[in-house]
């Protein structure tokens, strides 16, 4: 197998990001889905599952962009870590102090990320994900 290149990883991480949402949502409909049920969670969860996937995407594109906004990349990543990975935990453990985390710091970094790609035009002076 061959080395990943700085210029192959942001798409291939988006990749597994993409992967990783519809593979919850099957999780979430099928194996989780009577806990979700009885901890009165399946709306989080399928909350969580549809920004993981739109970030994903939107991941994925700016990856294939000539221009690579790596500010931007790395914002909605941590968004997705941290908004629908609060909202997984919060869904599977009932554990109700996670959701005061989930839209004040999963959100925060999904909207950096959008005004930086609106303020400058989805640009970047470099490819890769370095500096």
């Amino acid at each position: 197998m061959s080395a990943v290149t700085p210029q192959l990883f942001p798409g291939r991480v988006a990749a597994v990001f993409g992967f990783l949402g519809v593979a919850l949502g099957a999780f979430g409909a099928h194996g989780f889905h009577d806990l979700l049920v009885r901890n009165e969670r399946l709306g989080n969860w399928e909350t969580a599952v549809h920004y993981h996937l739109v970030h994903a995407v939107v991941m994925l594109v700016i990856a294939r962009g000539a221009t690579f906004p790596r500010v931007a990349w790395w914002l909605f990543a941590a968004g997705i870590v941290i908004f629908s990975g609060t909202l997984y935990a919060l869904a599977l453990t009932n554990v109700r102090w996670l959701g005061a985390i989930t839209p004040v710091e999963g959100w925060r970094y999904w909207a950096a990320g959008w005004r930086w790609s609106l303020r400058n035009g989805g640009a970047s002076r470099s490819r890769g994900l370095s500096r």
